[in-house]
């Protein structure tokens, strides 16, 4: 199931939305701007890699299109100098850059867990639900995984609110509406918004699973 352009522009907005992202923890850990063109970039493309080396597709499609590590490079070049422009508005106003943090990751756990799974599903695994779920929660949080492991914190997936479970739950509902209605754009978007409400729902309520004991959160 392929779409040609649709499933490019949403992979772009993926893209960025990862990569600011990642440029938001490079600023958290006062990182110079080598530092934060690699953890934005690798943040963008990591989950994709790890599908593809799961999928076999080697090399990994960021190796074949130079279109995707441009962009990203491109994007957390502007993220940083923007950054640079209104640092001391982020200081005063913390919490909200948390916010935009958590935003643009859940936007772009939405995008690659779905976009994930429909690879898997393209290259013909569409019949084993176990590996195309799978292979959508790794490309969604994969990105992540990396960027918190270089940063040196403990990554999302481990504490955040409904975090990897919010990539579950987008990948499952992807692969039970293309069962039941195949070679629809409109699977993908539904599948997509819904995991990103279900991310940004749950960090607006701190809702989660159960953990051992009450503490503050490590990066703030």
């Amino acid at each position: 199931m392929q779409f040609g352009i649709e499933i490019f522009i949403i992979e772009v907005i993926g893209i960025i939305a990862f990569t600011i992202s990642g440029v938001m923890v490079a600023f958290k850990k006062r990182l110079d701007l080598l530092g934060v063109v690699t953890l934005g970039t690798l943040t963008a493309v990591g989950g994709g890699a790890l599908r593809d080396i799961l999928l076999g597709i080697l090399p990994p499609s960021m190796f074949k299109n130079g279109i995707y590590v441009l962009l990203a490079f491109l994007t957390a070049i502007i993220s940083f100098y923007i950054g640079i422009l209104t640092i001391k508005k982020i200081k005063r106003k913390r919490e909200e850059f948390y916010n935009l943090i958590t935003f643009f990751d859940a936007v772009g756990l939405g995008v690659f867990t779905v976009v994930g799974s429909n690879t898997a599903i393209i290259n013909g695994f569409g019949d084993n639900a176990f590996l195309t779920i799978f292979v959508g929660v790794i490309t969604g949080v994969g990105g992540g995984v990396i960027r918190d492991v270089i940063a040196n914190t403990t990554p999302f997936i481990m504490y955040k609110d409904l975090y990897a479970s919010s990539a579950i739950i987008g990948a499952a509902l992807y692969y039970a509406l293309y069962q039941l209605h195949s070679n629809s754009f409109l699977c993908i978007s539904i599948s997509i918004i819904a995991t990103i409400l279900v991310r940004l729902i749950a960090h607006k309520y701190h809702l989660g699973l159960p953990k051992f004991g009450v503490y503050k959160d490590r990066e703030e």
